[in-house]
């Protein structure tokens, strides 16, 4: 297939790209190039692309493409804390309307990046699965049962919608995200020794890596139409639903000389849930993740070591919110989050 991958040049984007072309597909990139620069290793390579901002797609854009994975966005919570109507425009209006010009031009299957945070306030008493409620609470989990109420409601026989909502992503990826809890919990270890939780580390987190989420997409992309067309699936194995101090153990066990702290300063976090991954795996038969947080937090050790990670990047260039607020002092991008 033709493939439109938006977000090409972010953290799971530049993961996905090398998935989706070694099955077979042609991959179009689309992206703002807001973290360009945001890389920690080597590049596999760059698929040809357009450099535009998600609210500024036209028509021209999915012309003669078959299917479109859409995962660019304002990307966690802090960001959307930080400018809920920025995360509304970029994360529910326009990606609304980029499912609506795929629609006209004939796409017949639009993948849609959302999130196991649809289930924020769910507790862990047991297993959310699909049908379960969706309690979202911050602007960016908002944004995502928006996007899959609207784009859902399109569906047809012509255009396949397909809702992936992905656990909490983990590992190494060339444009590295530090402001995800595994990527951050060991940063922090590699760099000063201490396995540092600010929460009491009770909550349930689902977490998946990140080549299981392109992993998924491409599988969700070879799927039966009617196995996938306009459902909803959570993305991860529930051998990886952890608690955040099982996390954290899980990194101590990796960093060598690590020691673990909780300190509880931030209070209670309402965002706990643990996750039923079962429907896409009996959508998509044989699919079933790969990488367990214990290998994780291996691989982010042996990446940040090699690739000699310092806390000032750790601090600024791979955490979205910090990167985007310098981007702004220094004049590259203005008020609205576009590139100058």
């Amino acid at each position: 297939m033709r493939v439109l991958l938006t977000g090409h040049k972010g953290y799971l984007g530049t993961v996905m790209a090398p998935v989706l072309a070694a099955e077979g597909h042609e991959v179009i990139g689309l992206d703002s190039g807001l973290f360009d620069d945001c890389v920690l290793g080597l590049l596999p390579g760059d698929p040809p692309g357009h450099r535009v901002d998600l609210r500024d797609v036209g028509p021209e854009h999915v012309s003669g493409i078959d299917a479109v994975i859409h995962l660019a966005a304002l990307s966690n919570d802090p960001l959307g804390a930080l400018a809920p109507q920025l995360t509304y425009d970029i994360n529910h209006h326009a990606a609304v309307r980029l499912a609506e010009l795929a629609r006209a031009a004939g796409v017949s299957r639009f993948l849609y990046a959302s999130t196991c945070s649809v289930y924020g306030a769910s507790g862990g008493a047991g297993l959310v699965d699909e049908d379960a409620p969706l309690r979202p609470v911050t602007p960016y989990a908002e944004s995502k049962v928006k996007v899959e109420g609207d784009v859902g409601a399109m569906a047809d026989d012509d255009f396949t919608p397909v809702f992936m909502r992905n656990a909490t992503a983990f590992g190494y990826s060339p444009r590295l995200r530090a402001d995800i809890v595994l990527n951050n919990l060991v940063g922090h270890a590699v760099l000063s020794g201490e396995v540092l939780v600010l929460s009491d580390g009770t909550p349930w987190r689902p977490l998946v890596h990140a080549v299981d989420i392109a992993r998924a997409f491409a599988a969700a992309l070879a799927a039966p139409r009617e196995a996938v067309h306009n459902r909803a699936f959570n993305i991860g194995t529930e051998r990886n639903n952890v608690t955040v101090a099982e996390i954290a153990e899980q990194v101590v066990e990796a960093v060598p000389g690590a020691r673990l702290r909780i300190t509880g300063e931030a209070g209670a976090d309402p965002r706990s849930y643990r996750v039923d991954f079962s429907r896409f795996r009996e959508a998509v038969p044989g699919f079933d993740c790969q990488w367990s947080v214990k290998d994780g937090a291996v691989e982010l050790v042996e990446a940040y070591q090699r690739f000699a990670l310092t806390s000032e990047d750790f601090a600024r260039r791979f955490t979205r919110l910090a990167w985007l607020r310098d981007r702004m002092d220094d004049g590259t991008v203005d008020d609205t989050l576009r590139g100058q």
